[in-house]
């Protein structure tokens, strides 16, 4: 498939590698420019491009930046793409850590559907809930046992099918979790957020938290307020509390 990815910081970079390697074609952009990313994609087999090249003629999209960086982008990418364009979200909201106040994320507190009517397309949740250490080396084949398992999220199912083959030719079994309302699920703050768990474990912790977000909102964002902070003042303390 051919495949633009916005990003190039560790989630970005890593899609971009490990995509070429299972023999898509893939362009990459960050806010610089393609001539600071000349030496990347050559070693990757990438191809730098704009913002506004990474978004043409690709069968997925991948958004790899942070929350605070979303607006910034131009507002016309996004609006003319073919229906069977798949658009991907990987971002997390970290207010404290790094992506200050966005009263409209405090007020709703649902990440990704508020990024879904920010770029005003259908997008699909993924990536976001693994660090880059077990992306790069918790992957195995399809049956393989203790497989790790991510959650996926989205309102247009045919573009969660698409996502639930990339995410098995990575490497990991996929969970639909539901909509993009219901992506508060795989959020920092959520048990499964970051947990290399298996399908089945992961299927539990989802069915545990039910489907209210007002019901889970406080024990969700005061989990990450804690995390935050961890991740501030240890963080090998914090990637050893994901561990349970």
């Amino acid at each position: 498939m051919n495949i633009g990815i916005i990003g190039a910081g560790a989630i970005g970079s890593w899609l971009a590698s490990k995509l070429v390697a299972l023999g898509h074609t893939v362009s990459i952009a960050n806010s610089r420019g393609p001539a600071s990313l000349k030496q990347l994609a050559e070693n990757i087999g990438a191809t730098p491009a704009t913002v506004e090249e990474v978004t043409q003629n690709k069968k997925v999209i991948i958004v790899a930046i942070p929350q605070k960086s979303i607006p910034d982008l131009p507002k016309n990418i996004f609006k003319n793409l073919p229906d069977d364009v798949v658009v991907i979200d990987t971002g997390n909201y970290y207010p404290t850590l790094r992506d200050g106040i966005i009263p409209a994320l405090i007020q709703g507190g649902i990440d990704s559907l508020w990024v879904q009517e920010q770029l005003g397309i259908p997008i699909v949740k993924i990536f976001n809930s693994i660090v880059i250490e077990s992306l790069e080396s918790k992957g195995q084949p399809k049956g393989a046992k203790n497989r790790v398992a991510l959650a996926v999220s989205g309102d247009d199912t045919a573009a969660k099918e698409v996502v639930f083959k990339l995410v098995n030719e990575i490497g990991f079994d996929s969970f639909d979790i539901g909509t993009i309302a219901q992506s508060w699920k795989q959020q920092p703050g959520s048990t499964i957020y970051c947990r290399d768990i298996t399908l089945e474990e992961l299927k539990k912790r989802v069915d545990a938290m039910g489907t209210a977000w007002s019901d889970m909102r406080n024990v969700i964002i005061t989990k990450r307020n804690a995390d935050e902070l961890l991740m501030k003042t240890d963080y090998p303390a914090y990637l050893k509390s994901l561990q349970d």
